[in-house]
């Protein structure tokens, strides 16, 4: 049996997007819903993250909630370090008792430098061995350009993370911990009433009321070094999509930049049906069947995101070990659709079943089969004289 990839005619067509040209220095945007990479720009460079690294903290904490080492009301101590923190904070002091509860608003709307020690200090002990736990933790969600040196993203050199990581991080939170997204869009949060010059969220899509979409999180962040930069995620109907903004020059730039990104990936990019389970798309050759060929269908219904527009054709393969060998039932997984779009690098893959059984050959099958082996191997015999 070989490999065989069968192309179909066009199923769809689709206009590569119009590019978007981002004045961002690292870009990645992603469709949620459908897996779908829709910008990659400087994505794997690893960067200087500020405050987005919180994000990483947050997943870990999320983690211990999760597993039960810690609940809401959970409080922890603040030390002297944690107090001693600058930047932006929730002006914690060593005679505080935050809860958990208080710490993760803290750390989202405040972007508290203190809170994100307290939650270091209270899991693992110091922030030295926290920031160890969140390199580790990275690696082993694919993250492959982070490091960390601190639960906050203090500048340093060993604190660096790639948009596409941020990215990654940002889309775990969403897609495992939906029980605390709803944090994310929160916008106020004064802990003590001590930090009212800090206590709206920095998010800047978050008070932005389009007529069909909605941002709802996720974190904002800026150093000298780092310049101005978003992790944003926003839901259009059932879309939802995760983008990551690194180096503006200004806020108002991260709020221009983070709301024409939003209107482009839910703009140009539309979702088309492609074909539904059980519908007939290719024939594939039976081997020793009752039937010379059977029919290969959808296993399951099939949508695409695809850019706005309709001209150019989109590849459509069915790829099958063949020919196939009989018996088969219908229903059975008999190979895959492999359909690839212009202007996005995913590839979109759905199971293809056999549209009916097709039973085992009986003699007069067989006996043709064997003449036709016998038939090919003594022209092969021929040709081995010939060439000698």
């Amino acid at each position: 049996m070989r490999l065989i990839a069968a192309t179909l005619a066009a199923c769809l067509f689709a206009l590569p997007a119009a590019a978007f040209d981002t004045k961002a220095h690292a870009a990645w945007v992603y469709d949620l819903s459908t897996k779908t990479v829709l910008m990659a720009k400087n994505a794997d460079i690893p960067l200087p993250p500020a405050s987005m690294s919180k994000l990483m903290t947050l997943d870990l904490l999320f983690e211990a909630l999760e597993d039960g080492r810690v609940t809401m009301d959970t409080t922890f101590p603040v030390s002297e370090h944690a107090q001693s923190m600058g930047g932006s904070t929730m002006f914690l002091n060593t005679t505080d008792r935050p809860t958990v509860r208080d710490l993760i608003q803290g750390i989202i709307i405040n972007s508290g430098n203190d809170a994100c020690v307290v939650v270091a200090e209270g899991l693992a002990g110091s922030e030295s061995s926290f920031a160890d736990l969140m390199t580790e933790r990275a690696h082993e969600l694919g993250m492959k350009n982070s490091m960390f040196a601190n639960s906050n993203g203090w500048p340093d050199p060993g604190q660096r993370m790639s948009v596409h990581d941020l990215g990654i991080v940002a889309s775990r939170i969403i897609t495992h911990f939906p029980q605390y997204y709803h944090f994310f869009s929160e916008t106020h949060f004064n802990y003590k009433d001590r930090a009212p010059a800090n206590a709206e969220n920095r998010n800047p899509l978050l008070d932005i009321r389009a007529a069909d979409w909605k941002a709802d999180g996720m974190k904002t962040g800026h150093t000298q070094e780092a310049g101005y930069g978003l992790v944003g995620s926003a839901v259009m109907g059932e879309r939802r999509i995760v983008f990551v903004l690194a180096g503006m020059p200004s806020e108002q730039s991260r709020r221009s930049e983070g709301e024409a990104v939003a209107n482009w990936a839910f703009r140009q990019f539309v979702m088309k049906d492609v074909a539904k389970a059980g519908t007939q798309l290719a024939e594939a050759p039976v081997w020793l069947g009752g039937k010379s060929t059977v029919g290969l269908a959808p296993k399951t219904d099939l949508s695409l995101l695809v850019p706005a527009g309709s001209k150019d054709k989109v590849t459509a393969e069915a790829v099958f070990k063949g020919p196939l060998q009989a018996p088969i039932k219908q229903g059975q997984e008999v190979g895959k659709l492999v359909i690839t779009v212009p202007g996005l690098d995913n590839a979109n893959e759905v199971p293809l079943v056999a549209t009916e059984d097709v039973k085992k050959g009986g003699f007069v099958v067989r006996v043709k089969a064997a003449l036709a082996r016998l038939s090919g191997k003594a022209f092969e015999a021929a040709m081995e004289r010939v060439n000698s």
